[in-house]
């Protein structure tokens, strides 16, 4: 298998990462810490810190130049960071020594990769956001076609009480639909320019150097965090908490839809799902399969990068190295399995007669709870539990319906009431049509 399912062409159908993928390449990082460097030095040359002819020459340079990401390979392996390397290479291109002198004036590697790194993550954001707009909308048209139609909701894995299938693609959709409310305040939190020189200091940086880096902010369309955050890697624990908890909503739907396409329930269709290499008569819910792996990986990687945040003094090279390990396959793990979410709420039906057998079968006792509370209208509520669950006991044994005997113990039952699932949901119809208002009223079509 390869080293990343995300890079491998084997395994980019089952676990697809669309565009973001291009984002976590050496190419595109390099690229992104070139753009800061340009950014860099136009700010600079703003407030004469640096020739503004030089400002220009390395403005134009970084947008022409172009670095093979393994030609810097010793120099990173040597440095442990790309930055040096990187800017040995773009000096010797630039072939103008007199202005290449200011590239990086005053600033450290640390700025340039994590504000590179937020270029990057920002187009990251929008394009899992975009994913999950289909998701919701896609969840919505089922939560409204289907609000009404009764199904065995279930806890523990066994039959509870009756609910519609479109409250449960509601159930699916609502942490999506905050997630999605959650992002303008992130965004404007966690998307951060990084620049305060060596020790986060900032002495290199000019006489201003607070007013130089809500420059370079403004620039680059990033945040002023208005502090060194070197050693604090709370802005990226908190945008990897985002896509993990996205990968883990989008893993909860893949959870429920394993179990209601298994034999013996199959109660939705997927539109599509995987064959065996040996059984015809299979039909593998691969896609639902591959967002419980996503979730499963996100849970574990995230762990890991709340371990690393534990920084030594104004900066910790293992827990930057950790970040670099972690971080990427977090937020491609977020990518794929939005996009994979997004082709399933498009694609999944519920299979109403498999539903309506599963309500009518278990002689009835899926409507014991609501027997328990029309028996507490004419006795306390103990007693009518022990009574149901003494009639339970007597359908188990004679296997005649819940609904025959309690008529016959109680005759002033309203069973056609009791006993009708489409009239037993509770508020779930309700439920539905409200997510599905809310998504409609909160998320656009296309972000």
């Amino acid at each position: 298998m390869a080293a990343s399912v995300f890079d491998s062409p084997l395994h980019a159908q089952l676990f697809p990462t669309g565009e973001a993928g291009r984002l976590f390449s050496d190419s595109a990082a390099l690229r992104a810490m070139l753009l800061v460097e340009g950014a860099l030095a136009r700010v600079q040359a703003a407030r004469g810190i640096i020739p503004e002819d030089s400002a220009a020459l390395i403005s134009r340079m970084v947008m022409e130049v172009q670095i093979d990401p393994g030609a810097l390979a010793g120099a990173t392996g040597t440095n442990g960071v790309t930055v040096p390397g990187l800017l040995a290479a773009f000096r010797a291109e630039m072939q103008a020594p007199e202005h290449a002198q200011y590239l990086h004036w005053g600033a450290t590697s640390q700025d340039i990769i994590d504000t590179g790194l937020m270029l990057r993550l920002r187009q990251a954001l929008a394009l899992v956001e975009t994913d999950m707009a289909q998701v919701l909308h896609g969840l919505a048209r089922l939560a409204t076609d289907h609000a009404d139609l009764p199904m065995a909701a279930r806890t523990y894995g066994q039959h509870a009480t009756p609910t519609s299938f479109g409250a449960v693609a509601a159930g699916w959709g609502a942490p999506l639909l905050a997630l999605v409310g959650e992002l303008p305040a992130l965004r404007d939190s966690c998307l951060l320019v990084s620049l305060a020189g060596a020790a986060g200091t900032a002495s290199e940086l000019g006489p201003d150097a607070a007013a130089l880096r809500a420059d370079l902010a403004a620039e680059l369309r990033l945040g002023d965090p208005r502090r060194n955050w070197h050693a604090d890697r709370t802005p990226l624990l908190r945008l990897a908490d985002w896509l993990t908890r996205v990968t883990l909503a989008c893993g909860k739907m893949g959870e429920d839809l394993t179990e209601l396409a298994q034999s013996g329930i199959g109660e939705i269709t997927l539109g599509g799902a995987g064959s065996s290499s040996t059984m015809p008569q299979k039909q593998n819910p691969v896609a639902p399969s591959a967002l419980v792996a996503l979730a499963r990986q996100a849970t574990g990687l995230h762990g890991v990068l709340q371990g690393a945040a534990l920084a030594r003094h104004q900066r910790d090279g293992a827990t930057w190295f950790t970040e670099w390990m972690c971080l990427p396959q977090i937020v491609l793990g977020a990518a794929s399995a939005a996009r994979i979410a997004r082709d399933l709420s498009a694609n999944v039906a519920p299979d109403a007669t498999a539903m309506a057998d599963a309500l009518g079968g278990g002689l009835g006792l899926i409507h014991a709870e609501a027997l328990s509370f029309a028996l507490a209208a004419r006795m306390p509520r103990p007693e009518a539990q022990a009574e149901v669950k003494t009639l339970c006991r007597a359908a188990q044994q004679s296997g005649r319906l819940l609904a025959e005997l309690a008529v016959e113990a109680h005759p002033w039952l309203d069973t056609a009431t009791l006993f009708d699932p489409a009239r037993q949901m509770g508020r779930a119809p309700e439920e539905a049509r409200r997510f599905a208002a809310d998504v409609a009223a909160n998320v656009d079509s296309a972000p």
